[in-house]
């Protein structure tokens, strides 16, 4: 537990005091939480943390944080940690899990929705509020996602280990609310009818644009957090995420489908405080 808090000052760069503790862990631990570790030898490389809660009065877990080096980030070793932590709930009988990532980071994307099978319905302004982490710099905003552990969309996905054979990107022309211009800025889409799908166009890589311009770096947060509640309000879901070219240049693109609000949650929107993760 010690190795977990060495890890969150390696990977998120946090002060002590925005450290979840070793001495919290314990606790929670004994009345339900999961926590696994991934070792090389005798060194952790890698976690994954997770503690029961409620939503409608339903029993879920909410996965705070994933964390694996640097250098092991290559071997599909977070892929086997969320596999493990899905066995470890659906042993205690909890079919959903829960987290929140930041929406502009492309390969965290990625990996929950293709390769997971999550879906969002629910955006967070600066969830974490202010933090000391450089990664930090934009806001903490996030997509508050849900993990559907037995269904149909989770165990193709599980099967796979990739997103589903059809390429929806290719397939038909969607309206974009948000596109990647020539320079690397964000450009706002005109049309606002409510059409079955929608999709939002993000950088592939927002980390090297905050280090060299975080100027552009706000303005994606900006535009992208207008678009997605935007969006969310009308009754769209986030279903799906791909990497694709267009013009010659690689965007991340997220997935948006209409649904009736009486199915999905209501978005929730306020600002609140927490864990930088």
């Amino acid at each position: 537990m010690h190795a977990v808090e060495d890890l969150q000052k390696e990977i998120w760069g946090v002060e002590d005091r925005e450290i979840f503790p070793a001495l919290a862990l314990v606790p929670m631990k004994e009345v339900g939480a999961i926590l696994i570790g991934a070792f090389d030898k005798y060194q952790m490389v890698g976690f994954v943390f997770g503690f029961p809660g409620l939503e409608k009065d339903r029993l879920i877990l909410h996965s705070d944080m994933l964390a694996v080096k640097v250098a092991y980030r290559s071997s599909g070793l977070g892929y086997r940690l969320k596999q493990a932590q899905r066995e470890r709930a659906l042993a205690k009988n909890i079919n959903k899990i829960t987290w929140t990532f930041d929406p502009l980071q492309a390969v965290n994307a990625h990996f929950n929705f293709a390769k997971l099978g999550v879906v969002a319905d629910r955006y967070r302004i600066n969830f974490y509020g202010e933090t000391s982490s450089l990664l930090h710099r934009t806001g903490t905003d996030r997509l508050w996602v849900s993990w559907l552990l037995n269904s149909d969309r989770v165990t193709k996905r599980l099967e796979r280990n990739s997103a589903d054979d059809i390429d929806w990107i290719k397939r038909r022309r969607m309206t974009a609310l948000v596109q990647v211009g020539k320079n690397l800025e964000p450009v706002i889409g005109n049309n606002r009818t409510l059409e079955p799908r929608v999709i939002i166009e993000i950088p592939v890589d927002i980390n090297r644009i905050v280090e060299q311009t975080v100027g552009l770096a706000t303005r994606w947060r900006e535009k992208t957090r207008g678009a997605f509640t935007e969006a969310m309000d009308a009754g769209y879901v986030v279903e799906d995420f791909r990497f694709a070219e267009r013009n010659g240049l690689k965007v991340g693109v997220y997935l948006l489908q209409l649904r009736s609000r009486s199915v999905t949650s209501t978005p929730e929107r306020a600002n609140q405080v927490g864990k930088p993760f």
